[in-house]
């Protein structure tokens, strides 16, 4: 069992930066990806950021240019680091682990896991972002 815990949301305004942490516990050596997923009011939660054991990492559209996702203390913390913030960026930010690959490559590319996929999420931090 792997447990994360999120912290570092919280409001700021557009073009403004926060750094949000995960601390994973548990058996953290089970898993091969951690990431990053958010979701807002009414809509499905979507990948942010993505990064796997080898050091394997995914973008999000959105996230592109904006946010970099690193890990410290042997994976046992998560970070996202986001900057210029946008309104849109506003919503709940997940932290996910799983002892599989979340990231998915083949000749057109490469995606992300749908989030039903997950194993073991954090019970999440609120990002506001206001213009």
């Amino acid at each position: 069992q792997v447990r994360l815990v999120e912290s570092g949301g919280g409001s700021v305004q557009a073009g403004g930066s926060l750094r949000l942490s995960c601390a994973a516990s548990g058996d953290t050596d089970g898993y091969y990806s951690m990431g990053w997923f958010r979701q807002s009011q009414g809509e499905s939660r979507e990948a942010v950021a993505i990064i796997e054991r080898d050091n394997t990492t995914y973008y999000g559209d959105s996230a592109k240019g904006r946010f970099t996702i690193s890990s410290a203390n042997a994976k046992h913390t998560l970070y996202l680091q986001m900057n210029s913030l946008k309104p849109d960026d506003t919503a709940m930010y997940f932290c996910a682990a799983d002892p599989q690959p979340l990231i998915r490559c083949s000749v057109t590319g490469c995606y992300p896991s749908g989030h039903n996929e997950v194993s073991f999420w954090g019970q999440g931090t609120q990002v506001t972002v206001s213009s």
